[in-house]
């Protein structure tokens, strides 16, 4: 028995990015705040879609961190009411695009995001329309119903899980990822990798999901070292902003795994690029499921032409080297005081999507086979 939801309307295609106005007007938005990074504004893509649209566009805000926090949303918020916007576009990567999924729902409601975040007290449904057009091949974000938020005050970075966070329209236009830096690269596409993967292990799978996890990792596997290759491959780049989207949707609903609660707290406290701590301990736990007898990665393994889960995993592993991905945590010189804090801090929700019992035990053998 299964469901399976996905109400974003998704426009695909190089020069996607064109069509920005027309959809505004068509869904008949009249002003909108453009949501962005201060890179976007610096190369002048920011400008070129307020000029393409005009008066719908008329203002931007670019106050955002790398992991987005509350007082981020707090004051995306702010801008929206200053405007009396009725839409907004979230204009780059995850950050960004998380920062304007709760920002979109605060700006019809009062007092602050961390009324919401982490405390279980429902949000407002009311919520400004968004039109995400993301600008990395990672986080899949503009056509999931979560958003990531940290809140420094607390020490604590988590998702946040509802339907407001659903993009009314998601324009995916790989042009926008031709330019964007190797070692960023490698971190999207990691994620990528690991949406896919938890995507299609987590307890709550379903075929739909399945069958598009399965083709995501299919792409990444054959893409990410092209793509965060030095040279521009617009094959390869076109491919994994392809499986972005298509893991996105994939894990929307089964939701991420053991990975993503370990790389909470290794971004959180190390400041280890989000991607890149997904992908630091994903082999480990295809492999830790697999010898604990879950037959999903043997099947996973086979789907994608492999004899084994293990010869998947030294492939992934293989890939990490070749990209320069982070592959252990000799560097942070790790004392057993700071292993019993990632053990501790890394009983996030999320492990319980795993197919196996995920144990204090199990959390302390992986980390330090990683010191």
């Amino acid at each position: 028995m299964w469901c399976y939801k996905q109400p974003v309307t998704i426009y695909f295609g190089c020069g996607k990015r064109a069509r920005l106005k027309e959809l505004i007007q068509n869904a008949g938005y009249t002003k909108g705040l453009l949501v962005c990074d201060s890179f976007l504004v610096g190369n002048g893509t920011a400008q070129q879609l307020m000029d393409c649209c005009g008066s719908l566009l008329p203002a931007l805000f670019c106050d955002i961190r790398p992991n987005p926090t509350v007082v981020n949303v707090d004051d995306c918020a702010r801008a929206l009411k200053e405007l009396h916007a009725d839409f907004v576009v979230a204009l780059g990567d995850g950050s960004v695009m998380d920062c304007a999924k709760a920002a979109a729902t605060m700006a019809l409601a009062e007092g602050s995001i961390t009324q919401y975040h982490t405390t279980g007290v429902p949000l407002p449904c009311a919520h400004l329309p968004l039109i995400s057009i993301p600008t990395t091949a990672g986080t899949g974000t503009e056509v999931t119903c979560s958003c990531v938020l940290s809140d420094e005050a607390k020490g604590i970075k988590a998702p946040l899980l509802h339907d407001n966070f659903y993009s009314a329209i998601a324009i995916i236009d790989p042009e926008l990822t031709y330019t964007v830096p190797p070692r960023i690269c490698t971190g999207t596409g990691l994620d990528v990798l690991a949406h896919a993967v938890e995507g299609y292990m987590s307890v709550n799978h379903q075929p739909v999901c399945d069958a598009i996890c399965v083709h995501a990792a299919r792409l990444v596997l054959e893409n990410i070292e092209a793509a965060c290759g030095a040279d521009l491959d617009i094959a390869a780049k076109s491919a994994m902003v392809e499986a972005s989207v298509m893991a996105g949707m994939g894990f929307s609903i089964p939701k991420t795994g053991a990975s993503h609660a370990c790389s909470f707290v290794l971004t959180n406290k190390y400041h280890i690029p989000h991607g890149e701590a997904c992908g630091l301990t994903l082999d480990y736990f295809m492999n830790f499921n697999a010898r604990s007898g879950d037959p999903r990665m043997q099947e996973f393994a086979h789907l994608l032409g492999f004899d084994s889960c293990e010869e998947l995993c030294r492939r992934i592993a293989e890939i990490k080297v070749h990209i320069g991905a982070r592959t252990n945590l000799k560097d942070l010189a790790l004392s057993d005081e700071d292993i019993g804090f990632l053990v501790k801090n890394s009983h996030h929700p999320n492990l319980k999507n795993n197919p196996v019992e995920i144990t204090d035990e199990t959390l302390y053998d992986l980390y330090t086979s990683l010191r």
